[in-house]
């Protein structure tokens, strides 16, 4: 005799055998990324994207190609979280070309002038990749490396990084790691270690694309930006600094108190200074003497409420309102990035640092720790 299955139970059972076979969602993040789409093999490596989220529901979500920030959604002044970074919807649209969004930079930021500089009487040649001068680690930077990644908790990433002597030029075999964490009071903290085997130098810092508003298709020119400096790095035709210092007085570049980006520049549009970087990209000496507890610099939006402070233990920090953005390239939620949507504020030892003697050192020696130290802070303002 045959024993009947009752119809609703074999219902069941194949719905329960059609369910196992499906794919399991994944979790789409606050600002709509969708990590699959950061899942693949670059240079025999694996990416992936990295999720950090506080009790605030803030949110960090960071690749560990090129350790990138890819989204930073901060809550506005009705509570909204907004992604306040600029960045791509896939990593494949990170290796397409050349970019640092969000990246972390190394060996060295910004620009060596002509791609040279002498240590200990020798003569060391780096990869020339910005006209005729080396800038964020050549070719071959760190935004362009993948990363080690270990996810510590909810809210803590640690990055590491083997950089081979020798690469874009540099000495010395350098061991790095980049530590990532989103506290409480919606700061995102980026601490940078390294040591090196010979002596080599370093400078590292963070390039993320800020624009406070949350839409990646308004300018930053309304964002008004504080910048405790009463000193700047002029630059050459080349962009390269001059080695002088120049007073932020009377000049566009006096962010000693809060003004908006574009206010500033049509203090004197006319500048050489602005004219020949297309606006602002320019260091700016900190009188915060290398105290991380002192405000170095604040960004705030109008707009959404939003407001950025920043802190560091780094002598300088570069200034640029995103000049070079044209419109190639289609950031998230397939928006074009286009000139001055966004503002860089990276802390930094000075460009050119190694050509410049009298300046900051950026000479690590084996034995020493190289120790770097960047907080963007968020809140609102009613």
């Amino acid at each position: 005799m045959k024993h009947l299955v009752p119809a609703t139970f074999s219902l069941l059972l194949v719905a329960l055998m059609l369910s196992c076979n499906r794919p399991q969602p994944t979790r789409i993040t606050s600002s709509g990324l969708d990590p699959r789409a950061f899942q693949q093999r670059v240079g025999g490596k694996l990416t992936d994207l990295f999720v950090l989220r506080n009790a605030n529901d803030a949110e960090a979500c960071i690749t560990n190609y090129g350790g990138r920030i890819v989204s930073l959604s901060v809550p506005d002044a009705r509570g909204q979280l907004r992604d306040v970074v600029l960045g791509f919807d896939s990593l494949s649209e990170y290796t397409a070309g050349p970019s640092s969004f969000g990246a972390t930079i190394g060996r060295f930021a910004n620009r060596i002038s002509h791609g040279k500089f002498v240590l200990d009487g020798d003569t060391i040649r780096l990869d020339v990749n910005s006209g005729e001068h080396s800038i964020h680690g050549g070719k071959q930077g760190w935004q362009y490396q993948v990363f080690e990644a270990s996810q510590l908790s909810d809210s803590t990433l640690s990055l590491s990084y083997v950089s081979p002597d020798g690469e874009g030029g540099f000495p010395g075999t350098v061991t790095v790691q980049v530590n990532f964490r989103l506290a409480h009071d919606n700061a995102l903290h980026i601490e940078y270690q390294a040591e090196t085997d010979r002596k080599t130098v370093i400078n590292m810092t963070n390039h993320s694309f800020f624009n406070l508003s949350g839409d990646a298709s308004r300018t930053v020119l309304d964002h008004v930006l504080y910048v405790r400096a009463s000193h700047f790095t002029p630059l050459t035709a080349t962009s390269v600094p001059t080695g002088e210092t120049w007073p932020v007085r009377g000049t566009p570049f006096d962010f000693t108190q809060p003004i908006a980006i574009g206010t500033a520049m049509q203090r004197d549009s006319l500048h050489e200074q602005l004219q020949g970087a297309h606006g602002f990209d320019h260091n700016f000496i900190l009188d915060t003497q290398g105290d991380a507890k002192e405000l170095a610099a604040s960004l705030y939006s109008p707009s959404s409420g939003i407001r950025m402070e920043v802190f560091t233990n780094e002598p300088g920090l570069q200034v640029y309102t995103g000049n070079m953005l044209d419109g190639s390239r289609i950031g998230k939620g397939q928006i074009p990035l286009h000139k001055q949507t966004a503002i860089c504020l990276e802390t930094q030892h000075f460009p050119d640092s190694p050509n410049r003697l009298d300046w900051p050192s950026t000479v690590l020696e084996p034995g020493q720790r190289y120790r770097s130290l960047c907080t963007y802070r968020f809140s609102v303002v009613q």
